[in-house]
């Protein structure tokens, strides 16, 4: 029962911390190192994050410099970037890609609220799915007499208070995204 109840709990807070990560990726208008995080660079025949390629610096709000550690990879880094389809324009003087993040206009950003309110609705489906499988087990346990009428109970309400811990981060991680967004 209590096994149940800690998967249940450290699957929803794995949820949590994997929209944190997709929401660090959202371009909010501003340079972030994180906008790079889903870009792979093709290093001798292999895919290779341009993270481990190249240390990235953001020296103004709206740059991003990337400073190959193997000048000969520059070139691989900057088409990987252009393919990735980010909404920006890598610049290259030879040593160094410049990334200038544009502004965003109103309407982007209205776009990109949408988008952050969807994908933190899909991470509160994922956190119902978690307490549906985890009310289930316990349900099971109950009908195979491991565990009593009134356990089952206690156990349900702590995994929905659980649940209510995890959709009440995910809400705020979501209006923190929303407001970095919004602000100008």
């Amino acid at each position: 029962m209590n096994a149940i109840i800690k998967d249940a709990k450290e699957r929803m807070k794995k949820s949590a911390e994997n929209l944190s990560r997709e929401l660090a990726q959202i371009n909010a208008g501003r340079a972030n190192s994180n906008l790079l995080a889903g870009v792979n660079a093709d290093y001798y025949g292999v895919p290779t994050p341009v993270q481990q390629l190249a240390s990235i610096n953001v020296p103004e709000a709206r740059l991003l410099v990337i400073s190959p550690y193997d000048k000969t990879s520059l070139k691989e880094i900057e088409r990987a970037i252009i393919a990735a389809n980010l909404g920006v324009n890598p610049t290259s003087d030879g040593e160094v890609i410049r990334i200038t993040v544009p502004a965003l206009t109103e309407e982007r950003r209205k776009e990109l609220v949408k988008e952050v309110k969807k994908t933190g609705e899909n991470a509160k489906v994922s956190v119902r799915n978690i307490r549906r499988d985890a009310n289930d087990s316990l349900k099971k346990q109950e009908k195979n007499g491991e565990i009593s009428e009134d356990e089952l109970h206690s156990s349900s309400d702590e995994v929905q208070d659980i649940t209510n811990e995890a959709i009440k981060e995910i809400d705020q991680l979501v209006g923190d995204k929303e407001k970095d967004i919004m602000s100008v």
